[in-house]
């Protein structure tokens, strides 16, 4: 061979080599183990200047989500209803117009998919509205065919039952399930978990059932998206969980026939022994544990055992289902926006996010809380109007708020121009996460530390393993290191972090992720 031949494939080998390297660094997530967007659509962006926001405000709002870095959204109802939230269905295979047209919403989710962005919508089956096609023929008569749709009972058998009055629950606040019909002359009462307007459907009986499983593949086959929020999954069967387990295994089986990958993340409000039989038909479930452990932690700077308790409850739920998706997040629709928990603290809620895009799982972002919107109950004023910029263009007006104004929190353009924003910390932590295996789909190893103000662990993937600190207080502080090879910043929340052979200082509020 020629010195010249030598030469090139010496050059061929090392570029394949190179290119080798590159894709083994090449981030390997994939969603679901990614970052999803939740919107409010109403609160979102407004296109056609009628003070509520719609589908092709969002549409057009999509570059912003890119840029941001996530991987999917997730949209609340968009289905028709009477209500302002929508959580109570009159037709389960139209849009609501005030969002738009059902071509629009397509356009959306195409639009979506160009830019790898997932879009799973809010599915409400566990009720439907009172004014539902459904429930209004079942109140006409008992040979009604819509009759079994719902279910029924008279009021000396819900007395002899003991039913009419329950305790309250935490995720609906109602004391009573059962409402009288309000037909004249006719002794019945219907079963409404949360509410009279929204009664529940019986799914003992089949033709509802079939009914349901086939809207759920119309929306994935015909309208394109990639999978649902199952609001109130564990309500079902109210009082026979075991129904309601099985229930969600037909309903995937049901939805995998039209689409395999199909995404379900489920709402089950409750501890982890009840929620984990629900993981076998909804494979991702929303973490609420975690979520008020974040807010705990930056709120009284203090290290609550937050690593340890994550990983036993996220170790449990993999020994029932390996293939787990941990649906984390701080606040959602449901709850008090985590910076008005934070006392409208800048410093905490940065530390909130920190924390959740660095443990484990599959992080839901709320609206808005990249700009630091802000929000108490009720529900209304922890929904309000996202701010786009100074001159309110495409902002809604659905609603007058009370906690997010432009006195309170600065538009989106405006953080866009600030290094050190709200926005800008968001964007930089989920570009990050997205970056790196371990962050992204790593284990979780707890380092444990003499100092309570501090947060740290290791997350590691194959060959890629980082170090992850966060100093919760209002003060620097310096923390031994047990493995002194991690000296390289991968990335950290503010400047001035030391970090020397053996120890590393973190100024007050800051999040560090050391390699080696």
């Amino acid at each position: 061979m020629n010195r010249a031949l030598q030469i090139l494939s010496v050059a061929c080998v090392l570029l394949f080599a190179g290119c080798q390297a590159n894709k083994k660094a090449k981030n390997l997530a994939k969603w679901p183990k990614g970052v999803t967007y939740e919107i409010f659509v109403q609160s979102f962006a407004d296109s056609d200047g009628d003070g509520k926001g719609d589908f092709n405000g969002m549409t057009e709002k999509l570059p912003y989500l890119e840029d941001l870095g996530v991987d999917a959204v997730w949209l609340m109802p968009i289905m028709a209803s009477p209500s302002y939230h929508k959580y109570d269905v009159t037709d389960y295979e139209a849009v609501h117009p005030d969002y738009g047209t059902m071509d629009d919403f397509k356009r959306f989710v195409a639009e979506a998919h160009k830019r790898n962005i997932k879009v799973v919508i809010d599915f409400i089956i566990n009720h439907s509205s009172n004014q539902h096609k459904w429930f209004l023929e079942a109140k006409k008569s008992k040979d009604n065919p819509y009759r079994g749709f719902y279910e029924w009972k008279t009021l000396k058998q819900i007395k002899e039952e003991g039913s009419m009055t329950k305790e309250a629950h935490a995720d609906s606040g109602n004391i009573y399930q059962w409402y009288d019909s309000k037909e004249d002359g006719v002794d019945e009462y219907y079963y409404g978990y949360f509410g009279s307007q929204m009664p529940d459907i019986n799914y003992d009986n089949k033709q509802v059932k079939q009914e349901i499983f086939r809207i759920g593949q119309f929306w994935l086959k015909d309208v394109g998206v990639d999978g649902f929020r199952l609001d109130a999954a564990k309500h079902i069967y109210d009082y026979a969980p075991e129904k309601s387990h099985k229930f969600w295994v037909e309903f995937k089986e049901a939805m995998q026939q039209v689409k395999p990958d199909v995404y379900l993340v489920g709402e089950v409000w409750a501890d982890a022994q009840t929620v984990a039989p629900y993981l076998k038909g909804l494979p991702a479930l929303f973490n609420f544990d975690m979520g008020n452990a974040i807010a705990d932690a930056c709120k009284n700077q203090k290290n609550n055992g937050l690593v340890a308790n994550y990983k036993k409850i996220n170790d449990f739920y993999k020994s029932v289902t390996p293939d787990f998706v941990d649906a984390t997040f701080t606040t959602n629709h449901d709850q008090e926006r985590i910076m008005s928990v934070l006392g409208n603290d800048t410093e905490k809620a940065k530390m909130a996010g920190a924390l959740l895009m660095t443990l484990p799982g599959s992080p839901y972002v709320y609206y808005g809380e990249e700009i630091g919107m802000r929000g108490r109950k009720p529900d209304e004023f922890i929904r309000e109007p996202i701010l786009w910029d100074e001159n309110k263009q495409q902002e809604a007006t659905w609603i007058a708020p009370k906690y997010t104004t432009h006195e309170t929190v600065k538009p989106a353009n405006v953080q866009a121009k600030d290094k050190g924003s709200m926005l800008n910390h968001y964007k930089m932590l989920i570009h990050k996460r997205k970056e790196s295996n371990a962050l992204s789909m790593g284990n979780l190893e707890e380092i444990k530390l003499e100092n309570s103000a501090v947060v740290a662990f290791y997350r590691a993937y194959q060959d890629q393993k980082q170090m992850v600190l966060h100093n919760l207080s209002d003060k620097a502080v310096t923390v031994p290191l047990d493995n002194s090879a991690y000296q390289k910043q991968y990335m950290s929340t503010k400047e001035g972090v030391k970090v020397n052979t053996g120890e590393v200082t973190l100024p007050a509020y800051t999040s560090v992720v050391l390699e080696k």
